[in-house]
């Protein structure tokens, strides 16, 4: 096997020292790192989604790969910058107000970060005004998070206050967790729902393909 395939099986099956011991050898051989983000971390992220639709792993799995492909990216952080890699884009991420739940947002921060965006994890307990901040700070999209059905409706709040903050134009906003669904996404004024954190990357990369032709 190459480099490469042994980095994407290490993120696929969590092995987090020794996706971090592939990075830095793939480093130290001369691969670029943006052939290791794009052709190994965001491969095996790719791979660990759909072995997630199929049925063949679960959340914990993915938790575990998510972890291993955080950890690497740690390690190519500095290269990428220093060779001015550009992000796919930034997300500004966070479980609304009153809702102190992270786990399927840590998820979904991961697996957005391990498929080349820039993430703003804003928390947990996030009021409508931190979401304004980050798009004023530049972020493309807002992807919110709540697990409780007494939460959820402050994602409408959200989309109501950037609004009336003259930003709606300026950014897609995704929603997420136990209770949510597409209808009520689309209640709210919402450009997206996902069930999944597999599911998110893939409509975040939608959303930002429809808005880039704009901007």
């Amino acid at each position: 096997m190459t480099v490469l395939e042994e980095l994407r099986q290490a993120v696929v099956d969590g092995q987090a020292k020794l996706a971090v011991a592939k990075v830095t050898q793939g480093l130290e051989e001369g691969i670029p790192a943006e052939t290791l983000l794009q052709d190994g971390l965001i491969a095996a992220m790719r791979e660990v989604g759909q072995l997630f639709e199929d049925g063949e792993i679960f959340v914990p799995e993915m938790l575990v790969a998510a972890r291993a492909m955080n950890a690497t990216v740690a390690v190519l952080k500095p290269r990428l910058i220093e060779h001015a890699v550009q992000s796919s884009g930034t997300v500004a991420i966070g479980t609304v107000q009153g809702d102190l739940h992270d786990i399927g947002k840590n998820l979904v921060a991961m697996m957005l970060e391990g498929s080349g965006f820039e993430v703003v994890d804003l928390g947990t307990d996030v009021p409508p005004e931190r979401f304004i901040d980050a798009i004023r700070a530049g972020a493309d999209v807002v992807a919110m998070s709540a697990l409780l059905t007494t939460t959820m409706t402050s994602m409408k709040d959200v989309v109501e206050a950037i609004s009336l903050a003259g930003l709606r134009d300026r950014v897609r906003i995704i929603i997420g967790g136990a209770p949510i669904t597409a209808r009520y996404a689309s209640e709210i004024g919402a450009d997206g729902y996902a069930p999944d954190a597999s599911k998110a990357v893939r409509k975040v990369r939608e959303l930002l393909a429809v808005q880039s032709p704009a901007g």
